[in-house]
């Protein structure tokens, strides 16, 4: 079985995130900058949060995209500006109680 490298995953994760990014901003545009927009507020406001609350929280308020994948460029783009940050870890909700889900908070 031939495995992929480290560098191919990551560039096709990347281009999997774009593809889903322009297809929430075709469906509703601007839809990254409010839900970014939404999410800083919130954790400013707020304090730490799970990723998947924070992703329920902007659907509830009108930003939803046509599938939940968009918010990953939303979170990559938040982190990159420097406006949030990872606080720590919690067990996911929509990952059968699976662990690895992130609790982000306002940088």
């Amino acid at each position: 079985m031939n495995q992929l490298s480290l560098p191919l995953a990551q560039r096709l994760g990347e281009h999997a995130m774009l593809r889903t990014q322009i297809r929430a901003e075709n469906a509703e545009p601007g839809f990254t900058e409010r839900a970014a927009d939404f999410i800083a507020w919130y954790l400013r406001a707020r304090g730490p949060t799970p990723g998947e609350l924070l992703t329920d929280l902007c659907k509830a308020h009108g930003i939803k995209p046509p599938d939940d994948r968009a918010f990953g460029p939303v979170f990559k783009s938040l982190l990159r500006r420097g406006e949030i940050r990872q606080a720590g870890w919690c067990e996911r909700r929509k990952g059968h109680g699976t662990g690895g889900g992130r609790v982000w908070e306002a940088a």
